[in-house]
């Protein structure tokens, strides 16, 4: 009998070092962390539910340690102001464009160029390669989880129909940050705008057209407002979206937690990128749904577009050399990487 009690009570004692042990391991399970992410894209769009699947991944796979609760639409903080939400703790998590915040992220200005990358997936790898090459201090304030990028961006017009550069010229033309520029080295008049703000201003005649990739056709219902795309490749651009954390709230997870959320990140980097060329497929397909007429350049008038944005280049050049940034090695990086993958 009296073994038998030592027995049960050693068993006792071990199971006790055993949960104290998994507590110990598994600290962060006995408080859950309750975390607020906030992105412009409305509820239905893929990029919201990707959003929403990586937040439920991360709950799933650090056993309900860290629970998401998802803002999505601009409703917790509007696009432009959705980084400064999460350095200021507005958000745990924000997800929007950098060139949203003009001027705010002038080294990564390099990534919105016309590079004429032609795919959302290329240039996924590509905006998250460059952050790993130089990591931009001007992303110091947060806790970068990953970054992004949408297929090429190109011009949709609402009346005029745009078969060369001559007919771009006098148009008013919806962009934003870096594409700004773009915009304007190819004729038109630029009027910045964030994507949320686009259809009313193409409903009511505020722009004749925008530049954004095939995607937003459908997931921002553009293709009820425009009846031309223009597919200039050669003068595309990308835009370089962000995934961040609050820095103090990063600093405070555990570091198990820790390392499973970069894993995560990882895969959704293939995720993301994969999506965004899904995304413009569907795009383009809901566009000639619409009777939205695609219209592609020749070979020669595209090297025209392509040459007219080219002036770019050396103007990022220029203006990161009086800010002692090495813009011509972020400018040769992006090309070589482009040309090499």
């Amino acid at each position: 009998m009296r073994k038998k009690k030592l027995s049960a009570l050693k068993f006792g004692c071990l199971a006790a070092c055993l949960f104290v042990a998994m507590t110990a391991t598994l600290g962060y399970a006995q408080k859950t962390v309750h975390m607020t992410y906030s992105t412009f894209f409305p509820a239905p769009h893929k990029n919201a539910v990707l959003a929403s699947e990586w937040a439920k991944e991360i709950e799933k796979q650090t056993n309900g340690a860290v629970k998401i609760d998802m803002f999505v639409g601009g409703t917790l903080t509007p696009a432009d102001q959705c980084y400064d939400g999460v350095v200021k703790g507005i958000s745990d998590i924000g997800f929007s464009v950098l060139s949203y915040t003009k001027g705010r992220f002038p080294f990564m200005e390099v990534l919105d160029l016309a590079l004429g990358c032609r795919s959302g997936y290329k240039y996924t790898k590509l905006c998250n390669a460059f952050y790993e090459k130089f990591h931009p201090k001007e992303l110091d304030e947060v806790k970068v989880m990953y970054l992004h990028g949408h297929g090429p961006g190109i011009v949709h017009t609402k009346k005029k129909p745009v078969h060369k550069l001559e007919d771009l010229k006098g148009l008013k033309i919806r962009c934003t940050g870096t594409t700004q520029k773009i915009v304007s080295h190819l004729g038109a008049l630029p009027v910045g705008m964030t994507q949320t703000e686009t259809y009313d201003a193409l409903s009511k005649g505020v722009v004749d057209g925008l530049v954004s990739p095939l995607e937003t056709l459908k997931g921002f219902k553009f293709a009820e407002v425009v009846k031309y795309t223009t597919e200039d490749y050669g003068a595309s651009y990308g835009m370089c979206f962000f995934v961040v954390m609050n820095k103090k709230k990063w600093a405070s997870l555990p570091k198990d937690v820790q390392a499973t959320i970069e894993k995560i990140n990882q895969e959704w980097i293939e995720k993301q990128g994969k999506a965004w060329d899904e995304i413009d497929k569907e795009g383009r397909e809901y566009a000639l749904s619409k009777g939205v007429e695609l219209i592609q350049l020749s070979k020669e008038e595209d090297e025209r577009w392509t040459k007219a944005v080219q002036p770019l280049f050396q103007e990022y050049i220029t203006s990161m050399k009086a800010k002692g940034l090495p813009g011509e090695e972020a400018v040769a990086f992006c090309q070589e990487w482009l040309n090499k993958n």
